[in-house]
């Protein structure tokens, strides 16, 4: 049983029927709001490890600026984000974000920095909360809980005052918020609640209201890459599968040194932070014919998100084949990793206890491992070191009583030695086996991507997102899949997403058709009829007999949704007399739903029309008309009792139900 009782039966409460015949109307050009007009994009790409946004001014599209340099960054990692970091001071009021925080974090008296609240990595929890709500609680790195909301709030305010101050800054005069086109970008694998608490948020940090919705657009970020790399020139990428050698290079070769040439190319133009994106299709699209299908991987911090698309000529829109999967794959698990490495060497006790005691030395640790991470590779021969903060090695022995050297001879790990400059050395095959797990995680969904039906005859897989870095990940994928499809890296492809977020803002129509997520529906009361009903879904009303909690589908998971499409349905009163008439909206990630009482079936949304008042002359069907419209990541309902045009409209919720 469900934790919903049949409507019909609780509180008498006023059913409808479906009018046969139940009909579905495509109609696309209806109503199509007055486009407000923006000055500029903004686009923040919310990562889980790094952060950043970039805009574009309307009058020149072709200009895609990213966010000025910020103060700080870390030796060994180049990048315009900045860490996903959020310090609150003792009293909760926010403080700073990115390197300013983790930095400030970090210089504070240990005695001191455990009132302070220091919070990193947390998008993750709203991929891992199946019960997200408004009042998700996140742990910061002292153990004390504060609300979600506020801290994603917090940090997409500071990321709009930093914004607007730049464009401030450059136009020479103050920017203001209405003149701004935000978009956020979320994982597609997200389920919705968490892409209706990102637009919640969003809400508390003023980007946009419930009032004007349309300011903020919530992008996927498979599909906002998939945008960018329509548009990549070919010395724009790498194409991991010529094989020929490049200028006498071999593959393999090839790998590192494009990179490296491209990074030399960037760094020559670090002052300008203007990306020009050619009005034109790129070459590499150009070879794509209608029809033709590729696969997008975002491999991020936190997820990687794998998305399917095909072509369709002339506008080269994007139809997406096959909904979007993925997993907790990201770079994060390579982090996890190396901390099970260091519990197994130094004691899972010890390690726990240093993360309390010291947590500022723990961040310190894992920044020193993160830049030791981006230079592993493939065919790496000598080893990584990295640097045990000086209070790690005292603290252990206070704990311990002997030294961090004494416990690597005695631990047996063999890939890890004690150098005597006081670091870890780690021979290149154990940062290698610190990767595999991840690697081989992704490397196995993709391959069961590769075997649906949807998915044959793939031509290119762009591989996008900050992982998407690493030379072991690249070499996986190329030497799994090179030999189905050419596997493509575009070049700055840690941007990749926040540039193809700009063009989805300044031209949000480019995404055609999704594959719905859920199935959904609206519960009904049907004739009932012997032996095809369960005998107690049985309700009688005034000599009626009524089947009660159907569940009437309105749209099935994984059915494609053109983007603005409205699906329309008509019921009629239950009972003639009735003045009010609710209408409860379900959801269910399964594709055959019958009643809404089966497990997995979630109410998400109620529309409640009230006929009294309205007394012309009704027909003895009153049609009541429910539509459905499928928007970016909203889903608007709307009820209109036809006698009357008496009409109410709600949005679909999934956090607070």
């Amino acid at each position: 049983t469900s934790a919903y009782s049949s409507p019909a039966k609780s509180l008498g409460d006023p059913g409808i029927t479906p009018l046969s015949p139940s009909h579905i109307v495509k109609d696309s050009d209806a109503d199509d709001a007055v486009e407000q007009i923006f000055l500029v994009v903004v686009a923040i790409d919310f990562g889980t490890t790094s952060s950043g946004y970039a805009y574009s001014f309307t009058k020149e599209p072709e200009c895609i600026h990213v966010m000025r340099r910020w103060e700080g960054g870390d030796p060994g990692v180049s990048n315009q984000k900045t860490p996903t970091t959020i310090l609150l001071t003792p009293e909760r009021k926010f403080h700073s974000f990115g390197y300013a925080a983790r930095d400030f974090y970090h210089d504070l008296d240990p005695t001191e920095s455990k009132h302070w609240l220091y919070f990193e990595k947390f998008k993750m929890k709203l991929h891992t909360t199946s019960n997200l709500t408004m009042e998700t609680d996140l742990t910061a790195a002292n153990g004390k809980k504060v609300k979600a909301l506020e801290i994603f709030a917090y940090a997409l305010q500071f990321f709009k005052e930093q914004a607007l101050k730049e464009l401030s800054d450059q136009g020479g005069s103050d920017f203001e918020n209405t003149e701004v086109r935000w978009v956020i970008t979320v994982p597609a694998i997200w389920k919705q609640p968490a892409k209706q608490f990102m637009r919640q948020a969003a809400y508390k940090a003023g980007m946009a209201s419930p009032e004007n919705p349309e300011q903020l657009i919530i992008a996927l970020e498979p599909e906002a890459a998939s945008i960018y790399c329509r548009k990549l020139r070919l010395h724009q990428m790498i194409d991991l599968s010529s094989r020929a050698p490049v200028n006498g290079y071999s593959p393999s070769d090839t790998i590192g040194t494009g990179f490296t040439q491209g990074k030399e190319h960037v760094r020559r133009n670090r002052q300008s932070r203007t990306f020009l994106v050619e009005n034109v299709i790129g070459e590499i699209w150009s070879e794509l014919e209608e029809g033709d299908r590729y696969i997008v991987v975002d491999s991020g911090g936190g997820t990687v998100d794998i998305t399917v698309h095909q072509i369709r000529l002339p506008e080269g829109h994007l139809k997406e084949l096959y909904k979007a999967t993925g997993g907790p794959y990201g770079s994060l698990g390579v982090d996890y990793e190396f901390e099970k490495l260091l519990c197994k060497i130094f004691g899972e006790d010890f390690i726990e206890q240093f993360k309390i005691k010291r947590p500022a030395a723990w961040v310190d640790l894992m920044i020193a491992f993160e830049s030791r991470k981006r230079a592993a590779a493939p065919d790496r021969t000598n080893p990584l070191n990295i640097t045990l903060p000086f209070s790690f090695i005292d603290y252990y022995k206070k704990f311990r009583g002997h030294s961090v050297e004494h416990a690597l001879r005695k631990s047996n790990v063999d890939f890890v030695k004690w150098s005597s400059q006081g670091m870890l050395r780690m021979s290149p095959d154990a940062m290698n086996a610190l990767f595999k797990p991840t690697i081989d995680q992704i490397v196995q969904h993709l391959s069961d991507v590769f075997d649906k039906p949807e998915v044959t005859n793939v031509k290119f897989l762009f591989l996008v997102g900050g992982f998407a870095e690493s030379p072991l990940l690249q070499q996986a994928v190329q030497s799994a899949f090179g030999s189905r499809c050419r596997v493509i890296i575009p070049q700055d492809v840690g941007l990749t997403i926040l540039k193809g977020a700009v063009l989805f803002g300044l031209d949000p129509a480019v995404i055609k058709v999704r594959r719905s997520p859920l199935t959904y529906g609206v519960g009904v009361l049907n004739r009932f009829v012997e032996g095809k009903h369960p005998p107690e879904k049985l309700l009688i009303k005034d000599g009626t007999r009524w089947c009660t909690d159907v569940f009437d589908k309105f749209i099935s998971a994984d059915q494609s949704v053109a983007l603005g499409e409205t699906v329309t349905r008509s019921y009629t009163p239950a009972k003639p007399s009735q003045l009010v008439i609710v209408i409860n909206i379900y959801s269910s990630d399964q594709d055959n739903v019958s009643f809404i009482t089966e497990s997995g079936v979630k109410k998400c949304g109620t529309l409640r029309l009230d006929l009294t008042g309205t007394d012309v002359s009704v027909p003895n069907r009153r049609e009541i008309k429910t539509l459905m419209q499928f928007g970016d990541t909203e889903i608007k309902a709307m009820a209109i009792d036809v006698a009357t045009s008496k009409s109410v409209k709600v949005g679909i919720d999934f956090l607070n139900y």
